[in-house]
């Protein structure tokens, strides 16, 4: 029953996700069409610009504009002397031709006091344009060129039939006509026939059957034709009329019911409010709703608008509801008859699911029991970490003794999956000699994954001071610097540690050398400006070791960079000089906190005796709290340490006398100094060493 509540809680989710997906992937097609409308007219209105420029710019028009100038005076035969002149034959003449091919369908010159000079036809000339006819020409006297908004026409035009009618919608080209020296003489005016070119336009791009895009004033008023003249007469919006058409006749007012169903309006038409798409537009905003609104007809459709300042009227592409969400209306019914059908088999699945997880996990358990895995035998058991487990193994046809990492069979998700075989990729990347080696990487065919690396003998750092005290100076030097070249190449290769810390830096032998620095463990390994590093580790995470954090993986975790693995390098050379962390306290978010706010006790001071001035400044300047006040990356501290003068010496006859020393059980000279600062050591018990994982708000989880 758990089982089918939960599987139909899913569905019942994954269909609201589907649908929540496909209205946002609506918005974002009705933004792509109105975008590509909008340009499309922009472009369209340059291009008429440019048409009238080329126009004005004939060198052939100047003389006869400039003859009809001088015949437009007061007189009462000037409009006649107009009409019938010379010149306007002749530019009637010249113009004729390069309209028809330019898709134009009439002239106008006209003066700067607004009388028109010339005509395609008779009527206008001599006349004093008013209005928006003169408000348009008077900007183009100014010297400006620009397209106008569709208006209608007092002269009488021809309509699409070649017939003679008035108030037909019409719409310019202007541009001025200038004299020798540039200035503005007089503005020619190219006429257009909206419904054709300007309304096409906006047809070319629609959604479905019922998707159209239309351009609007401040006022709400079409300024294209629609796609629903017919259907707008048939519900009473338009009058049912041969010639009657949308443009510059309806508003985008909202009914307030659905008038193609058949529902008729309460308020009368002028008191309608407009639409909530042309309300938003007219107040200069671009926007849309995906959700849904009436539109002029009073049909819920969905719709994305934009208004274009520089022509002082909106676009805007809308589409009915039903269509545009007619796959959600079949994806729900479908639900409802499948979510029966998912329920008993939800049941069903969840056992199978809870049987092959359980077997799968019994066939681990017992892989790990048998001491077998692939090619290696598994000895003893090591140690246990963050990510998973170490064995001591063998491998069965070299036969030389090996590390092997599990991952835990418990912390078997995805996430960690990914996380455990970046760390093998990283670390396999890495060659420097003072870089825990990887030999092999895996899965068993039961799903348990490993790696194997090269077997230490030896201890680590924190064992190291735990059981011998702090070290000499010149030892401490002499074991950094071998840390500092593994992550000289780290860094090199733009990764960082971020956990630097005692419990990762092993102390062993390697090929007759002695006190041979190992730096272990880059799980937590980030590779700066990775694009996938989002996935792996969460950016609001704090994750290192809270003895060693530093600063800005407190404050802000997703910004670490390779000064991060300095100050904790700082601080672990801090702990080998005086016994004791940087910083202690009862809590880890007490330990992060004096990270970031509280200066660091001088070495010296700490350790009660003198340390080497340059040596302590050193340290003290890894643990700065700003970053830029640190060495830049390990291989500048490397070179700083190299030119440090310390305390002592440390040779490699001092580091062999000592293993040497260890292996016989009898007790270096370091022990008795030991000793001796074991009990002001005790005073101040450190802080448990372990890897941490913060969020933000401050709650803790433990990561080991």
């Amino acid at each position: 029953m758990i089982a089918a509540v939960l599987f139909g809680g899913a569905g019942w989710w994954v269909h609201l996700a589907v649908e929540r997906a496909m209205r946002e992937q609506r918005a974002i097609d009705l933004n792509t069409m109105v975008d590509a409308s909008a340009t499309a007219l922009r472009v369209w209105m340059s291009e008429q610009r440019i048409n009238v420029e080329l126009f004005a710019d004939d060198e052939q028009l100047r003389p006869k504009v400039t003859e009809l100038l001088r015949l437009a005076d007061d007189s009462p035969a000037a409009e006649r002397q107009l009409m019938h002149s010379e010149a306007q034959e002749s530019l009637r003449a010249r113009l004729k031709h390069r309209l028809t091919l330019s898709g134009y369908v009439g002239y106008f010159v006209v003066a700067p006091d607004g009388t028109v000079l010339a005509a395609d036809q008779d009527p206008p000339i001599g006349k004093v344009l008013s209005g928006y006819r003169q408000e348009v020409f008077t900007q183009t006297l100014a010297g400006k060129t620009l397209v106008s908004k569709p208006f209608r026409s007092s002269l009488l035009l021809a309509n699409k039939q070649g017939e003679m009618q008035a108030n037909l919608p019409t719409m310019f080209a202007i541009g001025p006509l200038r004299d020798e020296q540039g200035s503005p003489i007089a503005a020619l005016g190219l006429r257009i026939r909206p419904e054709d070119q300007f309304t096409r336009i906006q047809q070319v791009v629609r959604f479905g059957e019922s998707g159209e895009t239309f351009s609007f004033d401040k006022n709400g008023l079409l300024l294209s034709q629609s796609r629903f003249d017919e259907q707008m007469k048939q519900i009473g919006l338009l009058a049912d009329q041969p010639d009657t058409g949308s443009i510059l006749t309806l508003e985008t007012r909202d009914p307030g019911v659905d008038m193609v169903a058949g529902e008729r309006p309460k308020l009368r038409r002028s008191e309608q409010p407009l639409t909530r798409m042309a309300q938003d537009a007219i107040r200069g905003n671009d926007g849309h709703d995906a959700d849904g609104y009436r539109d002029y007809r009073g049909v819920m459709t969905v719709g994305a608008w934009r208004w274009l300042p520089e022509y002082d009227f909106g676009v805007a592409t809308e589409v009915d509801v039903a269509e545009a969400f007619r796959p959600v209306y079949i994806l729900r019914n479908a639900f409802r008859v499948l979510m029966i059908l998912l329920i008993l088999c939800a049941i069903g699945i969840f056992l199978a699911m809870l049987f092959i997880n359980r077997q799968q996990r019994a066939l681990q358990q017992a892989t790990l029991a048998a001491k077998q895995l692939g090619q290696y035998a598994l000895a003893e058991k090591l140690g246990a970490g963050g990510m998973g487990t170490v064995y001591k193994a063998r491998h069965a046809m070299l036969r030389r003794p090996t590390a092997v990492k599990l991952l835990d069979v418990d912390k078997m998700s995805e996430a960690a999956v990914t996380r455990f075989e970046r760390e093998v990729q990283l670390t396999s990347a890495l060659t420097h000699p003072n870089t825990v080696a990887v030999y092999d990487y895996g899965r068993t065919p039961d799903g348990i994954f490993y790696y194997a690396m090269e077997y230490l003998e030896g201890m680590n750092l924190g064992d190291l001071v735990a059981r011998f005290g702090p070290l000499p100076e010149a030892r401490m030097v002499f074991i950094l610097r071998q840390v500092c070249g593994s992550l000289a190449e780290a860094h090199a290769a733009g990764l960082v540690h971020r956990d630097v810390k005692p419990a990762n830096i092993f102390l062993t032998r390697r090929g007759g050398l002695h006190d041979f620095v190992k730096v272990l463990d880059f799980g937590l390994v980030k590779a700066i400006d990775a694009p996938d590093e989002a996935n792996v580790t969460s950016p609001n995470a704090l994750i290192g070791t809270p003895l060693y954090l530093s600063p800005e993986t407190v404050n802000q975790p997703d910004a670490v960079d390779v000064r991060t693995d300095v100050y904790a390098v700082g601080a672990v050379g801090y702990f080998l000089l005086t016994g004791t962390p940087v910083f202690t306290g009862k809590s880890a978010v007490e330990i992060c906190m004096q990270h970031v706010n509280a200066a660091p006790e001088p070495p010296s001071a700490r350790r009660g005796r003198p340390v080497s001035i340059e040596l302590e400044a050193l340290l003290l300047r890894c643990l700065a709290k700003a970053p830029p006040d640190r060495p830049a990356n390990a291989a500048e501290l490397l070179g700083e340490l190299e030119a440090c003068a310390v305390e002592g010496t440390w040779t490699a006859q001092d580091a062999a006398a000592w293993w040497s020393a260890v292996d016989k059980g009898t007790t270096p000279a370091e022990q008795g100094e030991a000793r001796r600062a074991e009990p002001a050591r005790q005073q101040e018990t450190p802080a448990p060493d372990v890897t941490m994982a913060y969020n933000r708000d401050a709650r803790l989880q433990d990561k080991r």
